[in-house]
């Protein structure tokens, strides 16, 4: 599958481990969600990047005391009109501060790409490499957001309100 990142298609640098396969070192790698909780202290232990692949019907509270150990959160959508992920994501970016990959898996469609991006997704692996082509156009779509979101766009009452904090004051004596 093609993977997007920043509107480009890029080469996975990640390898996937099978849950009994040895896990490389040096190397990225993604984990399952099972094989991780089962060795989260020696998988974070080792010398090279960690992601796991999280299932959307696990709580992403589990993965709090591991976050600043993990550069990569793969989250699965199995099917298009599934959308625990964008929750899964937007806990992971706003409520535990997850500053590293989000990346969305399974049946993620060119019509998701802006509200995933908008619930704090940066990576996505697509099934058409069409698709991979339309994410550049797909985000340049809107400039101005009026709901905030976590993809660090500053929404238009923020904007406003920043604007208005920064106009010199003035005062007039009668």
């Amino acid at each position: 599958m093609p993977l997007v990142e920043n509107g480009q298609i890029v080469e996975d640098r990640y390898i996937r481990v099978a849950d009994d396969e040895a896990v490389p070192d040096r190397a990225p790698v993604i984990v399952s969600a099972k094989r991780f909780l089962a060795e989260a202290d020696a998988l974070t232990r080792r010398d090279g990047s960690l992601g796991v692949a999280w299932p959307n019907d696990r709580r992403v509270a589990e993965l709090k005391p591991w976050l600043g150990h993990l550069t990569l959160v793969a989250l699965n959508f199995p099917k298009f009109r599934d959308g625990r992920g964008y929750s899964q994501a937007r806990l992971l970016r706003e409520t535990y501060g997850f500053r590293g990959t989000l990346r969305a898996t399974g049946d993620v469609l060119r019509d998701q790409f802006h509200f995933l991006v908008r619930a704090g997704f940066d990576s996505f692996e697509v099934k058409k490499p069409a698709d991979a082509k339309v994410f550049a156009e797909v985000l340049a779509r809107f400039s101005v957001y009026y709901q905030p979101g976590a993809d660090g766009r500053v929404s238009a009452l923020r904007r406003r309100l920043q604007k208005r904090a920064d106009t010199p004051k003035t005062c007039e004596t009668v």
